[in-house]
Parts: C-alpha cells; sequence; structure tokens
C-alpha cells in the first residue's frame, strides 16, 4: 500500500506542477480536470477521498491502541515499534495525499477564475476602445445617454415610491387581519 501511496503522490505533485508553470500540458490537464469535474466525476473524487480519510483514521485509531499497550507494558516491544512506524507513515502518507489533492482542487478553480477575470478585462478593455471612438465620434450619443439615464432615475424613484405604498398597505391589512384575529 506504501507504494501505491507514494506513486499517487508523486503524480499528484506533478500535476500541481503542471498547473503551476504556464506549459502548453496545463491547457490539457486544465481541460482534463474540467471533464472530471462534470457528471459522475465528483461523487467518485469524494468518495475516494472518504475512504482514504478513513483508512487514515483507522491507521491514527492503530496507533493510539499500540501506545497505550505500550504504557501498560512499560517497555516498548519491537513488534509495535514496527507496527507503529508502519502506520505512522501510512498515516502520514494519506494526509499528504488529501492535503495535495486538494490543493489541485483549488488551484485548478484559481486558474479558472483568472481566466475568467482575463476575459472579462478584454471584453471591458473593448468595451472602453469602442466607447473612445464613440466619444469623439458622436455628442448626439452622449446627448441621448443622458436623456435616458434620467427617465431611468424617474422610474426607479416611482418605482420606489410604489413599492413604499404597497409595503404600507400590506402592513396595514395584516394589522387589520390581526384585529379581527383578536
Amino acid at each position: 500500500m506504501i507504494q501505491l501511496l507514494y506513486t499517487v503522490i508523486f503524480a499528484e505533485m506533478v500535476l500541481i506542477l503542471t498547473l503551476l508553470f504556464k506549459t502548453p500540458l496545463r491547457k490539457l490537464v486544465i481541460m482534463t480536470l474540467d471533464r472530471v469535474k462534470r457528471g459522475r466525476g465528483p461523487i467518485m473524487v469524494k468518495t475516494i477521498a472518504g475512504t482514504v480519510f478513513v483508512v487514515l483514521l483507522s491507521s491514527v485509531y492503530s496507533m493510539v491502541e499500540i501506545q497505550n499497550r505500550t504504557i501498560e507494558a512499560g517497555a516498548p516491544n519491537p513488534t509495535d515499534q514496527v507496527l507503529m512506524s508502519q502506520h505512522m507513515l501510512e498515516a502520514s502518507l494519506m494526509g499528504f495525499l488529501l492535503f495535495l489533492s486538494l490543493m489541485i482542487d483549488r488551484l485548478h478553480h484559481y486558474i479558472r477564475e483568472l481566466r475568467l477575470l482575463r476575459k472579462t478585462m478584454e471584453a471591458v478593455k473593448k468595451q472602453s476602445r469602442s466607447l473612445d471612438d464613440g466619444r469623439n465620434g458622436s455628442s448626439e450619443e452622449i446627448k441621448s445617454l443622458g436623456e435616458e439615464i434620467v427617465n431611468l432615475k424617474t422610474k426607479i424613484k416611482n418605482l420606489e415610491s410604489q413599492c413604499e405604498a404597497k409595503t404600507k398597505e400590506a402592513n396595514a391589512a395584516k394589522a387589520e387581519l390581526d384585529a379581527k384575529r383578536k
């Protein structure tokens, strides 16, 4: 089992290094992680992580039992020392494996968020360029937009006053209902 844990940990480390540095392989890894996070992928990952966590807790419990047995006996038994070191190694490897899995998930999430922010910033830059071009070209558009803003502000005020009136009516109806109940 220890060889399997080492293999998975090294694979996760390579995956993290691939995500950290911008290489052509990074795009492929991100697309693969996107596909894994669709459908049944998250359920499978959570099941595997839960199983590893339960085995981790079992190793910790075994270490506590060995420790209690050693305290009762007084002198540590060589077999118990070997078992203790085996469980300690397994527990630390499983904990590290779970930690690296969490790091991969967060890195993937932040890279996707960063990509979306960059696309949004590019779109905003294009819009600002087009607005700058439009401002230089037509002042009539600016005047019409200003008038539209004024109209929308008056609509907002009207809607707010209507909302307040409806709220007062609802409160009055509630008070009337409470009075009728009494």
